[in-house]
């Protein structure tokens, strides 16, 4: 048997994701969201919902996207900008997750962050509800 040749796993690597700028950061933040999406769960016994499992299809189809985000960056060359945008956006919501999370659990967080968090979780409606909603409510009022 042959040994597995390195350059074609560092080739496949560096095509997948490239020299994504803080993949590694994003990694975390996914790593910490589960981590206290479980507390989150645990806290008001919910620990094997079908929610969590879809919460971590959604994590590897996340990666799914930033490895599109990096074959266009290199078909069209644009040296990473698409790619470094997407991670950009995903930690910024896993850091949004990771807050309403430990807001949940019971963690002190500041108090202009609580405030967008309940604002935001309070809606209770889907997108296309809220879609509905604007169309119907400026139509009336004009």
């Amino acid at each position: 048997m042959g040994a597995v040749n390195l350059e074609h796993l560092e080739a496949a690597r560096l095509y997948l994701f490239g020299d994504v700028k803080f993949l590694h950061l994003l990694l975390l933040l996914m790593a910490l969201d589960i981590v206290t999406g479980v507390f989150k769960a645990w806290k008001n016994q919910n620990l094997w919902s079908r929610k969590s499992l879809f919460g971590y299809a959604r994590k590897i189809l996340v990666l799914v996207v930033i490895i599109l985000a990096n074959v266009i960056d290199q078909i069209l060359g644009l040296q990473g900008a698409v790619t470094y945008a997407t991670v950009l956006f995903y930690i910024a919501n896993e850091g949004l997750s990771i807050l309403e999370n430990l807001a949940q659990v019971g963690v002190l967080v500041p108090t202009s962050l609580a405030e967008r968090l309940k604002t935001i979780d309070n809606s209770g409606q889907t997108l296309p509800e809220e879609v509905a909603k604007e169309f119907t409510t400026k139509g009336g009022d004009e």
